[in-house]
């Protein structure tokens, strides 16, 4: 079948790349309009953050994801909280304008980055990127 005649109508890949580009500079904005021990320098950083955390979260995360599944059994999923949490800790790292401060302040901040993800799966719109995310929402 023509591109053109496709009934899919997914969107091209530097399309989806650009959404979630936007999604988590949009997440990452709330943490830190949210909690005050989160800081960004300016928006280039806060944008610069978003790229590092959402190609760390496409290819390292599900392979830590993969490696801490026996100790995501015995621990009912709380060691996957961790590794979201270190997906925090290494894109500060990187991303010399971002400033995260101290433990808990991590922890309040892979909540809300949780919460904010949840709520975007569970609301239509261009973030819904990927074929299993369109057909559920086409089935409801």
């Amino acid at each position: 079948m023509p591109a053109a005649v496709r009934r899919d109508r997914s969107p091209s890949l530097p399309v989806r790349l650009g959404i979630s580009w936007l999604t988590n500079a949009l997440v990452l904005a709330i943490v830190v309009a949210t909690l005050d021990g989160v800081h960004v320098k300016d928006a280039g950083a806060l944008l610069a953050a978003a790229a590092v955390f959402g190609v760390l979260n496409t290819v390292l995360k599900p392979v830590l994801r993969l490696v801490t599944l026996p100790l995501a059994v015995l621990t009912l999923g709380i060691a996957w909280f961790f590794v979201s949490l270190l997906m925090l800790v290494i894109t500060r790292d990187i991303v010399s304008g971002l400033h995260i401060q101290g433990f808990w302040t991590l922890v309040d901040a892979t909540l809300i980055v949780w919460i904010v993800n949840l709520v975007l799966d569970l609301t239509p719109g261009p973030w819904q990127i990927t074929k299993s995310r369109r057909k559920g929402l086409r089935r409801k």
